[in-house]
C-alpha cells in the first residue's frame, strides 16, 4: 500500500506535497521516544524527561489528528479490512494515555489521570469494536461511581459495607482474570521479541502484520490495568482535595466582610472621588482615625488610658498627704509637701533613677 501522506493545507500552508511530514514517520518518531522514555534510568521529574515526554505526545496527537482526517479507522469494517501498514496507528490513543501519566505536577495530578484515562478508554472501544481480542470494556467515571453508592446514600464518603458472598466471589473471579491476563502479556512479550528482530529487517506483510496485531492486543491488557489503577487513584485524589479545602475553610476565622470605601485627604478630595465613584462610600483620613478611635483599634490606644490611671493614683495620694498635713498644722512641712508634689507634676516617675538603664 503507498505510503500515506498528510497535505500541505493540513500541517501548513506553505509547505508543499514534497514537504509534507509523513504520517509513518511522525508515529515512528513519537513511538520510538515513548520506548525510549519507558527504559530509561533518569528521575521522571528531570527536565530532559519532560521535554521529551511532551515532544511525543504532540508527534501522537498529530497523528491522531492525520488518521482521523484519513478515515482511517470505522466501525462499518471487520479487523481484516485494516491495511496492514496502518495498524500500528490504532496505538496512538494507548501511547497518549501512558506519555499523559508521565507528566509530573501534583497540581494537575487529577486532571492528568482523567485525561489518561480518556484515552486508554477510546483506545479500548476501538478495539472492541474491531473484535481485537475477548474483553470486558469497563465501565464509564460515572458508572462505576453510581455502582459503589448505595440507593440510601448516595453519598461517595460513606463508609464502605461489608463484602457478601457475591462480592467475594466477583473478586475471586477479578484476580483470576488478573492473573489470565499477566500471563497473556508475558506470552505476547515473548513472541514480540521474536517479531521485533523480523520486523526490523523489513519483514514481509503477514509478519508486519502479526507485529502490529500482538502490540494491540498487549497495550489492550496494559490499559485495563492503567484503568483500573487510574479509578483507585482519582478516588484517592479526590478525597485529598476534599480534606484539604475543609482544612482551609476550618483554619480561616470568620469575619465580616469589609466594604470598600475611598480613603481621602480632606473633604473637598472625598467630594472629587464620591462623584466619580458614586459606587463606593469615601472617608478622610480624620474620619477614618475618629471612627477607629471610637471601636478602640488604634495602635496607640490604651496607653493614654494605664496613663490616666497613673495620674488619678498620684492625685489621690497627694490629697492624702495635704490632708495629712493640714491636720497637724504644720505649714513648713505643708510647704514641702507642695513643692514635692510640684517637682512630681514637673517630673515624670523615675527621673533621675539612672541604675537601670534601658
Amino acid at each position: 500500500m503507498a505510503e500515506r501522506q498528510i497535505s500541505g493545507s493540513v500541517k501548513q500552508d506553505s509547505l508543499s506535497d514534497a514537504e509534507a511530514p509523513k504520517l509513518s514517520d511522525i508515529f515512528d518518531r513519537g513511538w520510538k521516544i515513548f520506548d525510549e522514555l519507558d527504559n530509561t534510568n533518569d528521575p521522571l521529574a528531570s527536565n530532559s524527561v519532560q521535554v521529551k515526554v511532551r515532544r511525543a505526545i504532540s508527534m501522537l496527537e498529530d497523528t491522531s489528528r492525520m488518521a482521523a482526517q484519513l478515515n482511517l479507522f470505522s466501525r462499518n469494517e471487520e479487523l481484516e479490512e485494516i491495511a496492514t501498514a496502518d495498524l500500528k496507528y490504532m496505538l496512538s490513543p494507548a501511547l497518549l494515555g501512558a506519555l499523559t501519566l508521565k507528566i509530573t505536577g501534583r497540581e494537575k495530578r487529577l486532571e492528568n489521570v482523567q485525561t489518561a484515562r480518556a484515552y486508554f478508554m477510546d483506545f479500548l472501544k476501538r478495539c472492541k469494536d474491531y473484535n481485537v481480542s475477548q474483553f470486558t470494556l469497563p465501565e464509564s467515571v460515572n458508572e462505576s461511581t453510581l455502582a459503589r453508592q448505595s440507593p440510601d446514600d448516595p453519598s461517595p464518603t460513606s463508609m464502605t459495607p461489608m463484602p457478601t458472598t457475591s462480592d467475594l466471589v466477583a473478586m475471586a473471579a477479578q484476580r483470576q482474570a488478573k492473573i489470565e491476563l499477566y500471563n497473556q502479556k508475558k506470552e505476547l512479550e515473548a513472541r514480540l521479541d521474536v517479531l521485533r528482530s523480523v520486523e526490523s529487517r523489513r519483514a514481509d506483510d503477514e509478519t508486519s502484520r502479526d507485529f502490529y496485531l500482538l502490540n494491540v492486543r498487549k497495550w489492550v491488557i496494559l490499559c485495563l490495568d492503567e484503568v483500573q489503577s487510574i479509578d483507585q487513584e482519582m478516588e484517592i485524589l479526590k478525597n485529598m482535595d476534599q480534606l484539604q479545602l475543609g482544612a482551609t475553610q476550618a483554619a480561616r476565622p470568620s469575619r465580616p466582610p469589609i466594604k470598600p470605601f475611598i480613603l481621602t485627604k480632606d473633604a473637598l478630595q472625598a467630594q472629587v472621588f464620591g462623584s466619580g465613584y458614586p459606587s463606593l462610600p469615601t472617608m478622610t483620613v480624620n474620619e477614618w482615625y475618629d471612627e477607629h478611635k471610637k471601636n478602640g483599634v488604634l495602635p496607640d490606644q490604651g496607653v493614654p488610658r494605664r496613663v490616666a490611671v497613673e495620674e488619678d493614683t498620684d492625685a489621690q495620694e497627694r490629697e492624702e498627704e495635704t490632708e495629712k498635713w493640714s491636720e497637724h498644722d504644720d505649714e513648713e512641712a505643708l510647704m514641702k509637701a507642695r513643692e514635692w508634689d510640684d517637682w512630681k507634676d514637673d517630673h515624670r516617675r523615675g527621673y533621675g533613677n539612672r541604675q537601670n538603664m534601658g
